[in-house]
């Protein structure tokens, strides 16, 4: 049966997702935008109806930038504290003190400021205090029981998406892993994105936040949950971080750079919420946990090795892909085409300043048949556009991304 208006065949017509398709996309979080929306913080609080909120943030940013003085006289009497005990990668028994803090000033919203780690911390906290008990009792998918108390997002790095994403990782130090955490009621109600708060990262920090927002849109593009919607997100956070990280990590004021890389990063949450990510964050997940390597490093060391991987069957995603970023492979086949990915991908990782493999990290060799045991329990795993759930694939990847 012929289309009139293409001269197409009705099947040639249809999209690559069939005529099945089937999806659901869910994206509640109120989104401000530009520079000096900060001041607009006391405005945003009163939107969702709080009173006091407690900022959640580190010790770095409190002590050692004036943001969050800033943040005091934004708030005024809405300020009920805050709480500075965020590190990095958030883990159970700071989430635990800082539900404990907030609790005991009686607040009614939490308001993170700063990165990945405090949005997730942030959650955390929101959690324990909405639900009770310790972070550790709430792990695991589409648990939660009540809707939590209004947080607040504020991003100081352009990476995570956190501000965005129905997700939380947070660390269990004593067991050496990362809990997940996946509800739509974690996700944030307001997300505030100022490109003036980005401007003090440091080089390697905007690199490797940069680089873990990629990682996200590359994985989303090519998850097995992907759709329409997250395709479009995660095409577009691409294209933005190959035009804009490098932007930023040599120009710090540049405040164009610096607001793109920002919604990069905030479309790349919305993809990956909606379509989860795969083997690249599952293997980092790992390795991070066992030797501290920051997550967005660890991502950016793994992820052209995943894409190569993931090529033996996706290679007509990454074709797509490359072209969304601006790669000339239009006269070239598929497998070409995710190979020019791959390797675009390693040298904006190589022109960033960051390692580019394991052992530059300080991931030992001895390490990596553990490593990718533990992998294959990771969530993230199942997401993945091509079968890797066993431990010979993994180990295969961590190899050559020794």
């Amino acid at each position: 049966m012929r289309d009139d208006l293409s001269g197409r065949t009705l099947a040639e017509a249809r999209d690559a997702y069939g005529a099945d398709l089937q999806f659901s996309f869910y994206q509640p979080t109120r989104i401000t935008f530009g520079v000096g929306v900060l001041r607009e913080l006391a405005l945003e609080l009163k939107r969702v109806g709080a009173a006091r909120a407690v900022v959640v943030t580190d010790s770095f940013l409190a002590e050692k930038t004036p943001l969050v003085d800033q943040l005091r006289k934004v708030l005024g009497d809405r300020l009920a504290g805050v709480w500075t005990g965020v590190v990095a990668d958030a883990e159970a028994d700071t989430v635990d003190a800082g539900a404990g803090y907030a609790r005991s000033l009686g607040c009614d919203a939490v308001i993170s400021f700063g990165g990945g780690s405090a949005i997730d911390t942030a959650k955390g906290i929101a959690i324990v205090i909405t639900e009770g008990g310790q972070i550790r009792d709430h792990q695991g998918s589409q648990r939660l029981e009540r809707r939590l108390i209004p947080h607040l997002a504020i991003p100081t790095t352009a990476g995570t998406g956190s501000e965005v994403s129905c997700f939380a990782v947070i660390k269990d130090a004593r067991a050496k892993e990362k809990m997940h955490f996946a509800d739509d009621k974690l996700v944030p109600d307001i997300a505030v994105l100022d490109p003036a708060v980005t401007v003090g990262m440091p080089r390697s920090l905007t690199a490797a936040t940069g680089l873990d927002a990629l990682t996200h849109a590359v994985e989303a593009f090519v998850a097995l949950p992907r759709n329409p919607l997250s395709d479009g997100l995660a095409a577009h956070a691409a294209a933005l971080v190959q035009r804009y990280l490098l932007r930023a990590c040599e120009n710090p004021g540049d405040l164009v750079a610096r607001g793109q890389m920002l919604l990069a990063s905030n479309a790349a949450g919305q993809a990956f919420s909606a379509a989860g990510v795969g083997l690249c964050h599952a293997l980092a997940h790992v390795i991070g946990a066992r030797h501290h390597v920051h997550h967005g490093t660890a991502n950016a060391i793994l992820l052209p090795h995943v894409v190569r991987f993931n090529a033996v069957e996706l290679s007509d995603r990454y074709r797509d892909l490359a072209l969304a970023m601006g790669l000339d492979v239009r006269d070239s086949s598929e497998a070409v085409a995710a190979e020019a990915l791959a390797n675009a991908i390693a040298d904006l990782i190589s022109a960033s300043g960051l390692p580019t493999r394991l052992r530059d990290a300080g991931v030992p060799e001895a390490d990596l048949s553990a490593s990718a045991e533990q992998a294959l329990s990771d969530g993230a795993i199942v997401y993945n556009g091509r079968f890797a759930a066993d431990a010979e694939l993994t180990l295969e990847v961590l190899r050559a991304a020794f």
